[in-house]
């Protein structure tokens, strides 16, 4: 998984960009709207909602817009479009697998925008079914590595309930079920390890590999799609290895 944090790290970069822009923003805003509306706006009980929420923290969003997001989707407030969170399955070149998980409040733009990207990629979109199989929905955290004891970090993570800790040189990704978020969180909390990334994510069964420059050509794809207003994340069955990140950084 090496690959997919180096390769993570370079996406949060441009994403500070996007902030500048109130891109970002934008994006998390919905999020936690959405968050608030299907399971309240209690954080303690909500994890889809604290996760919205520790994303906005993690990238500066105001306190004040992070509360009117909450308040907009628990209905406290009544201005704006009423948002949804949708999963689309699609296909990338080489048979890659992909999940695309948007926030819209207008489904015939969001289809009709991922459809041009995928077939302009050399991909298409999948009926309900035809990739979701591959994956699993699971909480993701990555820590820069020498921040703590990495032994430390595994028995505590392990303790919280994760399903793996990959010690890696750079940096550690833990992964867990969903419903272990809050006590990762709050056990890193504990430890005072702030986490690089904090997510849910679908995570692969199994993994397709590519030579370099094939990864290349479907990770540009997914950055391209991940650009489109409505989408919130991209999720692939790639293998994404040190020497595709190396060659994405060069090209």
């Amino acid at each position: 998984m090496s690959g997919h944090s180096k390769w993570s790290t370079i996406k949060r970069k441009k994403a500070a960009t996007d902030a500048k822009r109130g891109n970002l923003f934008t994006r998390l805003a919905r999020e936690i709207s959405v968050a608030a509306r299907e399971g309240g706006g209690d954080q303690d009980t909500n994890v889809a909602l604290r996760l919205a929420v520790d994303r906005a923290k993690s990238n500066n969003m105001p306190k004040d817009n992070i509360e009117r997001s909450i308040r907009r989707g628990t209905g406290e407030e009544k201005e704006g479009s009423k948002f949804e969170q949708i999963m689309y399955e699609g296909y990338a070149p080489h048979g890659v697998a992909l999940m695309i998980e948007v926030v819209t409040d207008n489904r015939n733009r969001t289809v009709a925008d991922l459809r041009h990207q995928l077939i302009k990629g050399g991909g298409n979109l999948a009926d309900a079914g035809a990739v979701s199989w591959q994956f699993v929905r699971s909480a993701y955290f990555v820590i820069m590595a020498g921040s703590t004891d990495p032994e430390a970090i595994f028995e505590a993570m392990v303790e919280a309930g994760a399903e793996d800790v990959i010690l890696g040189e750079e940096d550690i990704e833990i992964i867990a079920p969903v419903e272990a978020y809050k006590a990762i969180s709050d056990a890193l909390e504990s430890m005072e390890v702030r986490a690089d990334e904090a997510s849910l994510r679908m995570i692969p069964t199994s993994v397709v590999s590519l030579p370099a420059g094939e990864s290349l050509q479907v990770m540009r794809m997914i950055e391209n799609m991940e650009d489109l207003d409505d989408v919130q994340g991209v999720f692939s069955n790639l293998d994404v290895t040190d020497e595709a990140v190396a060659l994405l950084e060069t090209a």
